[in-house]
């Protein structure tokens, strides 16, 4: 239902600004942008659903063997006291547990490609277990959430792309990064366990807590004592090494146990081939609403009308210049791509803005594509309050990261 709404929003909003911009300042334009935008959003929608299908026929290939050799049945009893606490609802062992432990992980060392696969794999476990199939559950919404709230350990790719702009320090915004991913998921977390009455006191979700603030401190430190030229490569080659690892494990417990791996691996492609034509609907709905949105200038004058607001009050306006990244971001992961890009473009790398725009792409997910693709897999047309939350997380994020911003880089 929220989606609904949201979607009938872009299009009312980008017709009510395309109005004004054709009457009262005589773009003649606006509306072919906007129809060559939904154009250009439903291929881009296809494509990407296209480029799903290989990686998605792998990796639930590859999650198959690994359920038939009982590797995701030993990852589910390894995080099953703390999943018992965060979802509840999910049956003792149950192998959605070890799918979301996968897609957790990999979002953490940002491994994107591995860890949509994993997730999609973790909702179709979570609809077997719904009641309602056309709802979305308790458990589906704190995955989720987690999921938008786009915790991350290594922010590869924004390091990547802030040396292909010729900052002087690439890594520059790690930690900023870290701190404001986990600002977002922690609030994200909070909030749903309010929601659906879960003790967020209890032993195990604070030991995870704890857990999780050692491990971003100790990663924090080991960063910070590499040189800074060997972060980036270090970082890619752990992540890497792990994910491989990963499927050597599998493949290895698979042999122990005299399982067909090839014929596990083949079910589990077919598998991924059906979800990437399950999909497609739902990204290309999504997208088209995003596009018209942009195309109409909507987002120009949210922009505009901020920075006015904001220089009315006497404030600093710096922040203003990252906010096109933040607030892309829960919309389209490529078009918040590139904002941050024409940041650094536009402001340099290494200044204020640029630095901001990288920590705003790092530290959160695209809540909609998300929603869109996790919950279109499984048909669920009511979604609840998972917007509200993930957006929440969002916000959290975007105030972290202007807090960070200013602690750091002044």
């Amino acid at each position: 239902m929220v989606l609904n709404y949201i979607w009938i929003a872009f299009f009312l909003i980008a017709f009510v600004v395309a109005l004004v911009k054709l009457i009262f300042l005589g773009d003649m334009n606006v509306f072919s942008e906007i129809m060559n935008s939904t154009y250009d959003s439903a291929r881009t929608g296809f494509e990407i659903s296209l480029g799903l299908t290989g990686v998605l026929a792998l990796w639930l290939g590859i999650m198959k063997v690994g359920e038939r050799g009982g590797m995701i049945e030993l990852f589910s009893k390894a995080v099953a006291p703390l999943f018992s606490k965060l979802f509840p609802d999910i049956p003792k062992n149950h192998p959605a547990s070890g799918s979301i432990l996968m897609n957790i992980s990999a979002n953490m060392l940002g491994l994107d490609n591995a860890a949509t696969p994993f997730g999609l794999k973790a909702m179709q476990e979570l609809q077997e277990i719904n009641p309602r199939k056309e709802q979305a559950s308790n458990p589906m919404i704190m995955f989720l959430v987690l999921n938008a709230s786009g915790l991350t350990l290594i922010p590869i790719t924004v390091m990547v792309y802030r040396a292909q702009m010729g900052a002087a320090n690439p890594a520059d915004v790690f930690i900023p990064i870290m701190i404001a991913t986990f600002s977002s998921t922690l609030v994200g977390m909070i909030a749903v366990c309010i929601k659906q009455g879960i003790n967020i006191f209890c032993r195990e979700i604070l030991g995870f807590l704890i857990a999780m603030i050692g491990l971003i401190v100790g990663t924090v430190l080991l960063f910070q004592s590499l040189p800074q030229d060997q972060v980036n490569v270090i970082s890619s080659l752990v992540a890497n090494i792990i994910l491989f690892g990963v499927i050597v494990l599998f493949i290895a417990k698979a042999m122990s146990r005299k399982i067909n791996i090839f014929d596990a691996f083949i079910d589990g492609a077919k598998d991924g081939f059906k979800t990437a034509v399950t999909i497609i609907p739902y990204l290309i709905a999504m997208l088209v609403g995003i596009g018209v949105f942009r195309a109409s200038g909507a987002m120009d004058f949210l922009m505009e009308g901020l920075r006015g607001l904001v220089a009315l009050a006497g404030a600093d306006t710096r922040w203003v210049d990252g906010m096109p990244t933040a607030l892309m971001k829960p919309l389209s992961g490529s078009g918040a791509r590139g904002m941050m890009i024409d940041a650094m473009k536009t402001f340099g790398a290494d200044s204020f803005a640029g630095r901001l725009s990288s920590v705003m792409q790092g530290s959160t997910d695209t809540t909609f594509y998300i929603v869109a693709v996790y919950y279109g897999a499984v048909n669920i047309k009511n979604s609840r309050y998972t917007v509200p939350m993930a957006l929440l997380a969002d916000l959290c994020s975007i105030l972290a990261a202007i807090f960070v911003a200013y602690l750091f880089f002044g």
